[in-house]
């Protein structure tokens, strides 16, 4: 028969196995840091592979691949942060990834543009979703349009702002992608406040898609694709989700 001690042991080795993996969990949702915990799954194709039903996900770095649409339209290096440029008359163009900060700043400048912004040529990498949310609800209050162009993309939480548009018009060699975000703030927590915070979040995404008149269950994607691979819409996709939009 074992012991106290000897239980005790046991018991004390188990509970920092525990913590240790609870610890380890938290740390693979942390994107900024770059850790990610061994994958029991094979690796997603490139982005740079084409995508056909049933075949969507791919390896997601933006500072890597770009998809491979015709005419791709290879913008360079984006700016870290969202960029604000005119193009004529009232479309402007929305390009960049998406950080704290930029709901706020770029609703600002939207706001003082010296010629109306009504329409909004989008491309990101994604970023932050909070602040995709928050500039999503900004473009749909102020009656502005999203418009995607041939060849280029819009992934992560930019489909967030494409789904603020009151029109959203999105060309046929255009690529949307959604995948799993991080929620919160990136510090170490007790497990059940990470899952609370992650829970939480989704349910926000959703009601915001709905409010948009997106179909929920675009998230279906999301929530199955790791947030280091990108699940690529196809355009019967996009139109079943409802994402392209006229207005009425």
């Amino acid at each position: 028969m074992i012991g106290l001690p000897s239980v005790s042991r046991v018991l004390r080795a188990a509970l920092i196995l525990q913590l240790g993996i609870g610890a380890l969990l938290v740390l693979g949702d942390m994107r900024e840091g770059g850790f990610r915990l061994p994958r029991l799954t094979p690796q997603a194709p490139r982005l740079s592979e084409p995508v056909r039903p049933g075949d969507q996900r791919r390896t997601f770095n933006p500072g890597r691949d770009r998809p491979p649409l015709a005419p791709l339209r290879d913008p360079g290096p984006l700016p870290d942060r969202l960029t604000l440029t005119h193009v004529s008359g009232s479309t402007w163009r929305l390009e960049g990834g998406i950080v704290a900060g930029d709901a706020v700043r770029i609703g600002a400048l939207i706001d003082a543009a010296d010629a109306p912004v009504e329409t909004l040529i989008l491309q990101s990498p994604g970023g932050s979703v909070q602040d995709a949310l928050d500039l999503g609800r900004h473009l749909r209050a102020g009656g502005i349009g999203t418009r995607m162009l041939d060849g280029e993309f819009c992934y992560s939480a930019c489909p967030y702002l494409l789904a603020g548009g009151v029109t959203r018009d999105i060309a046929p060699a255009a690529s949307v992608g959604v995948h799993q975000h991080y929620f919160g703030e990136n510090t170490l927590l007790p497990a059940f406040v990470a899952v609370e915070d992650i829970q939480r979040g989704q349910g926000e995404v959703m009601a915001y898609l709905d409010e948009m008149g997106i179909d929920p269950m675009v998230m279906q994607h999301a929530l199955t694709t790791p947030s280091d691979q990108i699940y690529v819409l196809l355009p019967t996709e996009l139109e079943r989700y409802g994402f392209p939009a006229s207005r009425n």
